[in-house]
């Protein structure tokens, strides 16, 4: 997973029952390529052991800020000083009191003091100790500090009550960490629109003409431009995707609205990414009242053509389109390539029953305006997002670009 390989991350677990949560989050870091320290409260090892964190990281546990036969041991603040980020997870009322204060007096406090790192918190605790005034006012002074707070979320609390206070799924924490790494990533400082997802032409209130896009591959853009330090705008079609963190996160439904949304995000943006599968037509006059098929033995439709959002897109910035073709592939991208003065153009089958629409993966043929055609394999549509984005950085760091 880019953005997490080669990261130092300790993660500071504390006492309460969402720590076992904490063990999945854990696994997902060492998945992702990181070296996970793990820092454990006194009140933590009675919800999960030490041996469980050894067990999924490789690495050894603190429990003791004084542990003689840690290889840390050198100096009570080592894990600070090694961090690219500190995770406190889940973060108790207690503990939000502690950093509060300034608190170091056990290894996660005295860490998340120590550090120059940036720090996540991910709270967690029984709703009425979210709602009390002394816990917002230390979570404002913490976020004053530069604290980065992910949650909680609503749901059902250890106490059997419904209310705020449920530690976040570690897929969120997981999402706004690499958001908090990537800030000074190769296109910080730059502003990248990307549009996703099948847009909808109404026929009457309750039908419409669309396409089986489901956005995913317009929001794995969205997500690594964010991953990259990019300040990421996505323009979206319905779907049932939920938006990345980090993401300014704009939501459509023609393809008049997204043209309209597009103009509107392109002011000072210096690529855009139109992954959005855009009808090509619409109803003329599309009905104000539903049809009912019982008063009609047929409908004949008159359609017209849907505003062309990338070749009318105006401004100083890099294009990138995709092309979505069922046969003479690399023609038809290279004449789209041309038609709509594109920088680069991702070509894929749509016939190709392991790649494509509402697939995790994909299979693309990146053709750019110098001629270099790059055949890409199957590949998560994730990593399909960080190949053009390279391209797109290269495009960026040419003189005169």
């Amino acid at each position: 997973m880019r953005g997490l390989e080669g990261k130092n991350i300790v993660l500071g677990v504390c006492g309460g029952i969402a720590a076992y949560k904490v063990a999945d989050l854990a696994s997902k870091l060492t998945q992702g390529g990181a070296t996970v320290y793990v820092l454990m409260t006194r009140a933590a090892q009675e919800f999960i052991t030490p041996l469980t964190f050894r067990s999924l990281t490789g690495q050894p546990v603190t429990t003791d800020m004084f542990d003689a036969q840690s290889p840390l041991a050198v100096q009570h603040v080592a894990l600070a000083g090694v961090a690219d980020a500190v995770v406190v997870a889940p973060a108790t009322a207690n503990t939000l009191a502690r950093l509060a204060t300034g608190m170091a007096d056990e290894p996660v406090s005295l860490t998340v003091l120590a550090t120059t790192a940036p720090v996540l918190l991910a709270p967690a605790m029984d709703g009425g100790m979210w709602e009390d005034p002394t816990t917002k006012g230390n979570l404002a002074r913490l976020r004053e500090r530069g604290f980065t707070v992910v949650g909680p979320a609503h749901g059902r609390l250890a106490s059997g009550k419904e209310g705020w206070g449920r530690m976040e799924e570690p897929v969120a924490i997981l999402d706004t960490l690499r958001y908090v790494l990537g800030r000074d990533g190769d296109l910080a400082s730059k502003k990248i629109v990307v549009t996703a997802g099948g847009t909808q032409e109404p026929l009457d209130p309750v039908r419409h003409l669309t396409n089986p896009s489901s956005g995913k591959m317009g929001f794995a853009v969205a997500e690594a431009a964010r991953d990259r330090g990019a300040q990421a705008v996505l323009v979206y079609a319905p779907t049932h995707l939920t938006p990345p963190v980090g993401v300014k996160a704009v939501p459509v439904r023609t393809a008049q609205e997204m043209q309209e949304a597009v103009d509107l995000s392109l002011s000072g943006a210096h690529a855009l990414v139109m992954a959005a599968a855009v009808a090509d037509f619409r109803p003329v006059k599309p009905e104000t009242q539903k049809v009912k098929k019982e008063y009609t033995q047929g409908i004949l439709l008159e359609l017209e053509r849907t505003p062309d959002i990338l070749k009318a897109a105006q401004g100083d910035f890099i294009r990138v389109g995709f092309a979505a073709e069922s046969q003479e592939l690399l023609k038809n991208a290279t004449d789209k390539l041309r038609a709509k003065s594109l920088h680069l153009i991702a070509a894929n089958d749509i016939t190709a029953t392991d790649s494509g629409f509402a697939t995790d993966a994909n299979r693309c043929t990146l053709l750019d305006r110098e001629g270099v055609v790059e055949e890409l394999p199957l590949l998560p549509k994730l990593e399909v997002a960080h190949r053009i984005l390279d391209r797109v950085v290269g495009y960026l760091t040419r003189p005169g670009i």
